[in-house]
């Protein structure tokens, strides 16, 4: 009889044990970002295993994943826990997306054919469709915006730049949770994309690396801003 999963409330039936784990994954995935699981969380698996409805080696194959992205952390024997969660921790990833990505968008311009450019241009219409960001699109405007990003550097291949911004990406994603429900922003993210997309196909590589480097910084910028104002508070590190 196959285990289920449940996601956003509702029992999922699995067709296979590698779907049961890509489900728990993902469903583990967003009660990280969403807060549900809390920065410095002991992951108890015959706990979790229960509430998510899978096997405690279907639930232990999802927390590894989730190591290798960084979003949990090992205690050698003593089991696993939810990652800590610091701006300081944000302002380091915001500095290491700027030197990475920002080269590999030069490049990519410098490479790129019609082909390259095609895939911006519907990549780009595809994100532009879900913005302004709807909070019940969150996830799927993550994911498009994860595609558009890629599709900007796709013109010059580097499998390892991709794997590398990925990582730095989805890890990113705990904190653009709280940027994005900031109330009353005066942040326009579809005009900083467009920015970025026209300056791309104008072969602008300069200007474009400057309008993405600006559209990276965005997120923390505004973060402290508001952490600084009172307007949002960060979990604290949970210790038990």
């Amino acid at each position: 009889m196959a285990k289920r999963s449940i996601q956003n409330g509702s029992p999922l039936q699995a067709d296979s044990p590698a779907t049961l784990i890509e489900r728990a994954y993902e469903q583990l995935r967003s009660d990280i970002i969403e807060g549900v699981l809390l920065p410095g969380e002991k992951l108890r698996i015959e706990h979790l295993r229960e509430r998510y409805e899978v096997s405690a080696g279907t639930l232990r194959e999802a927390v590894t994943r989730l190591v290798s992205d960084a979003l949990v952390t090992t205690e050698g024997q003593r089991g696993f826990r939810v990652a800590p969660i610091a701006l300081q921790e944000l302002q380091d990833l915001t500095r290491l997306r700027v030197q990475i990505e920002t080269e590999a968008l030069r490049q990519s311009i410098r490479a790129g054919g019609a082909q390259w450019r095609a895939a911006v241009r519907q990549a780009f219409a595809d994100l532009s469709a879900l913005e302004p960001i709807a909070p019940a699109q969150r996830h799927q405007w993550e994911a498009q915006n994860l595609r558009f990003h890629e599709t900007l550097l796709s013109g010059h291949e580097s499998p390892w730049t991709l794997r590398v911004l990925r990582l730095l990406s989805r890890h990113s994603e705990r904190y653009r949770s709280y940027a994005i429900a900031l109330p009353d922003s005066p942040r326009d993210v579809h005009a900083e994309h467009s920015a970025i997309v026209q300056y791309a196909l104008d072969g602008q590589d300069a200007r474009a690396a400057l309008a993405l480097e600006a559209h990276i910084r965005a997120t923390p910028d505004l973060l402290i801003q508001a952490l600084r104002e009172g307007r949002v508070m960060l979990p604290e590190n949970a210790t038990g």
